[in-house]
């Protein structure tokens, strides 16, 4: 009578874990547990193992910048391209025993503004450069995709402002009104409730027990008020910072784990490539600077 009970019990848990739009059949298996240390025996107790929801929130800026440093040097993958590999990056964390609860992606819709540089007076359309263009149909892929969930913030344009190092000429004595050129001044953009939008949402998927895990594709340290949250409620929270080096390190303390996941072959001397580039260019004063004419910053 015991033994008919327990079939039962696991028969009703194996149908459970079928009877959901979620679960991936081939994600169910069985493992036998030894009672002894004999493999050859056959009393061996089944033991269900149940799949995993996993939440993925994607940094769109971060990743397309590492994207871009290490799959994309050339600059002409289409963006049909990318939002496959975000989709195929996204998935890779899931893996084949678990289950997808959803793909967020956040980033800002591209500037749409005719702005003047206030030295040669020459117009810059925004909205028409490559960059905006490749954001917009990179955009409107990622509305196709299933399970994609889109968090599009805003940016804020600011004002013109001279460069650092102008700045350091010009206090130096150097440089003077006379000898302006059109390379030493650049306009400000902000993106605006980026941060706070995936701040909300680890907030709300955790304490709402919507997924047992959460990765994170970012290497901002903005994150860890949520990230604390997320653990205390028992989330595994993991990070990918995309094999990057130079992340911040009040990151470490408040993640379960940190795993990044290779795309392509080489990932790894790829990456060691990028981050080369990225303390060199850290070494200069514009390093902040996108396409000689725009500072592109993160404020809340």
């Amino acid at each position: 009578m015991c033994k008919f009970a327990y079939t039962i019990t696991l028969l009703a848990s194996v149908y459970s874990l079928f009877d959901n739009e979620y679960a991936d059949p081939e994600a169910f298996f069985i493992k036998y547990m030894p009672t002894n240390n004999s493999p050859k025996k056959r009393t061996d107790v089944p033991c269900v193992s149940t799949p995993v929801k996993v939440a993925v929130l994607i940094d769109g800026g971060f990743f397309i910048k590492r994207y871009n440093a290490m799959y994309n040097k050339s600059g002409r993958k289409l963006p049909q391209t990318v939002a496959d590999d975000i989709y195929r990056l996204a998935h890779s964390h899931v893996g084949n025993e678990n289950y997808l609860y959803r793909i967020f992606y956040y980033d800002c819709i591209p500037l749409d503004k005719r702005v003047h540089n206030p030295i040669s007076h020459k117009c810059i359309n925004f909205g028409g450069s490559p960059q905006a263009k490749f954001k917009r149909e990179l955009i409107e892929a990622l509305k196709k995709k299933r399970k994609v969930a889109l968090r599009l913030g805003t940016l804020k344009t600011n004002s013109w402002q001279f460069r650092p190092r102008v700045v350091n000429d010009i206090i130096a004595g150097t440089k003077n009104t006379s000898n302006f050129v059109e390379d030493d001044v650049c306009f400000e953009i902000r993106q605006k409730g980026i941060d706070m939008k995936i701040g909300v949402d680890i907030a709300s998927i955790a304490l709402k027990k919507f997924v047992d895990k959460i990765v994170l594709i970012s290497g901002d340290s903005d994150f860890v008020p949520a990230a604390k949250l997320a653990r205390r409620e028992g989330i595994d929270f993991v990070l990918d910072a995309m094999y990057a080096q130079h992340i911040d390190n009040g990151l470490y303390e408040h993640i379960d784990g940190l795993k990044s996941m290779p795309l392509y072959g080489n990932t790894k001397r790829n990456a060691k490539s990028a981050d080369a580039k990225t303390t060199m260019s850290q070494k200069k004063q514009d390093t902040s600077v996108v396409s000689g004419k725009i500072i592109v910053s993160r404020k809340q």
